[in-house]
């Protein structure tokens, strides 16, 4: 395992708790209504993959209440937690970046503020085997970071932890190079308190 992973294992295991507490009191996380974008597009029952689960909530248990849900983390600790608070999905401790799925299984994926925590030289390569896994016309959700960071911080919650990202341009054109048509393409600041801008997008295969 990369330093990158055992860092983002350790940090997120150490935090568990405090970062859901922490991301339940952001008033403007947006997250909510980009979900909806995505099951607004989905038949009840559809095979859902969620990169990056954490906890399971929100989006976890919601997409849970109508699909059927296999939630992926690093960290045992937020699995524990998603154990407990979505008993109706099924989870994997598995790094996104080296796991596999039989082509074809999913009808979406989603991944929530968790691909930044990738290595960026390793994000293309994850987006062309997001698109593998998917049905055609499958979808694919994403909160991806933007702001070209890479490396880590040494105090994020109490606990080091590594982000990589790209700049909204170069997400698109990683996007589009693994087989995404994009439907939504937003950048969105929020406030945690400090401001953090995220690249929304939402794509098929």
């Amino acid at each position: 395992m990369s330093d990158a992973r055992k860092i983002v294992e350790s940090g997120y295991d150490g935090s568990a708790e405090r970062y859901l507490e922490w991301s339940a009191r952001i008033a403007d996380d947006p997250r909510l209504r980009f979900l909806s974008e995505l099951t607004d597009r989905l038949d009840d029952g559809s095979d859902v993959l969620d990169l990056g689960c954490g906890a399971g909530v929100p989006c976890t248990k919601l997409l849970a209440e109508r699909h059927d849900v296999l939630g992926v983390d690093l960290s045992a600790a937020q699995l524990d937690l998603a154990r407990r608070n979505v008993p109706d999905a099924r989870f994997e401790k598995a790094d996104m970046a080296a796991v596999s799925f039989p082509d074809g299984g999913f009808d979406a994926v989603t991944a929530f503020y968790s691909v930044l925590h990738v290595p960026r030289e390793e994000q293309g390569a994850l987006f062309t085997r997001i698109a593998r896994w998917l049905r055609p016309g499958g979808w694919f959700l994403a909160a991806l970071g933007c702001s070209e960071m890479n490396g880590v911080e040494d105090d994020w919650l109490g606990t080091p932890m590594f982000f990589s990202s790209h700049s909204t341009a170069e997400n698109r054109r990683l996007l589009e190079a693994a087989g995404f048509t994009l439907v939504v393409d937003e950048p969105v600041t929020m406030h945690e308190p400090d401001p953090a801008t995220f690249h929304w997008v939402l794509g098929r295969r």
